[in-house]
């Protein structure tokens, strides 16, 4: 790797500030991005979850990888991130529409950037994004996007109203705002909302029942551990990393720098570590949480790549393949759920000597519904209609039968009353 260029990041800083007094812009309207490799199913060597990895036959999970695309403006806003995985449709996400994943999810046999991926990223991903969020900020969409120039970032992408800064070479070590600690930050919390999510999981404290958990980590689960690691990133912290090219901007709150969430994730990842038990997690240290945080920035050799592409195909969903189609959500389920809720409310207000703590509990709960509650508001509304788009329905399949007159729709809409005759078909 080329050491950094001190002088050449001088004098972009100094192109910087041009730009942004020139321009106008202000630290809501000025973004940068940067992509970064996550090992997401990785624990440290030592422990025996991957021990009895390395001895198992065929792909090692641990070399499992995903390439995350970060960005956030100087505010301290951050995107949704992108997500390239190796499989399109990999079978802990089957029947899930991508459309409302906590990432925008896209595919590559090694998991890595290609110019094409990048270009739909910033397509379909950061303009929408974007415009939204300076919609509702009613600001101007007048955008600044700083990357590097990695051999993936297209220099020809376009949109009007945004202006593309590529970093000078060498430089991105000491300029790029997201990699002034923030992704590092990330990785901490990764590791730290993983290990958390292991310990709910466990109904007792044993190595077999680890064992059987780790297995059930998916690549589902790994999306759910980094939408709750990317909203424990406080605005601050983002602020914080624009530190060196855009020094004005920054707040300096106490307690938010990216040093400090890594230090407070990897202690807090230690503790559940030894709290989870077992050989090489009870004597766990803070330097073999830093060093598997670092670990995700290790190249990959060919045989890796190789290995993962066959994982890939081998985990890819074929369309028609036999599998039953789930039935989705659905009314009924829907209520099922209501109800399942409902009794665990029962059961904490019955059990739980203190009300107080119960009750938090149920209204917890209620709010949580919430959006089911009102996905079956949505649903029973459109059941209301049926009536009608069923008779539409009538109407194109039997096209050869004349339209019926308002009388006789009326009478086929309205159900016989209780001792009265049906109305003769026809009529």
């Amino acid at each position: 790797m080329a050491s950094a260029d001190t002088e050449a990041a001088m004098k972009y800083s100094k192109t910087f500030k041009n730009i942004i007094r020139d321009k106008g812009y202000r630290p809501e309207q000025v973004f940068n991005m940067d992509e970064t490799c996550l090992f997401w199913k990785k624990m440290p060597s030592r422990t025996y979850l991957m021990k009895d990895e390395a001895k198992a036959p065929g792909f090692k999970a641990q070399k499992d990888r995903v390439t995350l695309i970060m960005c956030g403006n100087a505010a301290g806003f951050m995107l949704k991130p992108g997500l390239i995985y190796k499989a399109a449709n990999p079978r802990a996400l089957k029947n899930k529409n991508k459309n409302f994943l906590p990432v925008f999810w896209m595919h590559n046999a090694k998991a890595w950037t290609t110019k094409v991926l990048m270009s739909n990223w910033f397509i379909q991903s950061f303009i929408p994004q974007v415009k939204e969020y300076l919609i509702d900020l009613c600001m101007e969409f007048k955008v600044l996007l700083i990357m590097d120039g990695a051999g993936g970032h297209p220099v020809d992408l376009y949109c009007e109203g945004v202006q593309l800064e590529f970093l000078p070479a060498n430089t991105t070590s000491l300029l790029q705002p997201m990699g002034q600690g923030v992704i590092r930050a990330f990785k901490a919390l990764y590791t730290q909302n993983s290990l958390e999510h292991l310990l709910r999981e466990m109904d007792t404290s044993s190595e077999i029942m680890l064992k059987k958990c780790w297995h059930k980590f998916t690549i589902a689960t790994c999306l759910g551990v980094i939408d709750r690691s990317l909203k424990d990133m406080k605005k601050e912290t983002l602020n914080a990393c624009w530190k060196k090219l855009w020094p004005e901007c920054v707040h300096n709150y106490k307690g938010f720098s990216p040093e400090e969430i890594q230090h407070s994730a990897i202690n807090k990842a230690v503790q559940l570590a030894r709290t989870l038990g077992g050989e090489g997690f009870d004597d766990i240290t803070e330097g073999e949480i830093g060093s598997l945080i670092d670990d995700n920035s290790d190249p990959v050799t060919d045989q890796d790549l190789e290995e993962l592409k066959k994982s890939a195909s081998e985990e890819e969903v074929i369309a028609g393949s036999g599998d039953e189609e789930d039935e989705g959500l659905h009314l009924e389920r829907l209520s099922q759920l209501k109800t399942i809720i409902k009794k665990v409310q029962e059961s904490a207000l019955a059990w739980d000597p203190c009300m107080e703590r119960s009750l938090k509990f149920i209204n917890a709960l209620d709010a949580a519904m919430a959006p089911y509650t009102d996905v079956i508001i949505s649903m029973k509304k459109q059941q209301q209609q049926l009536p009608i788009t069923m008779f539409l329905e009538r109407m194109k399949k039997d096209p050869s039968k004349p339209p019926k007159t308002p009388e006789e729709m009326h009478l086929v809409d309205k159900a016989p009353e209780e001792g009265e005759e049906a109305p003769p078909e026809g009529m």
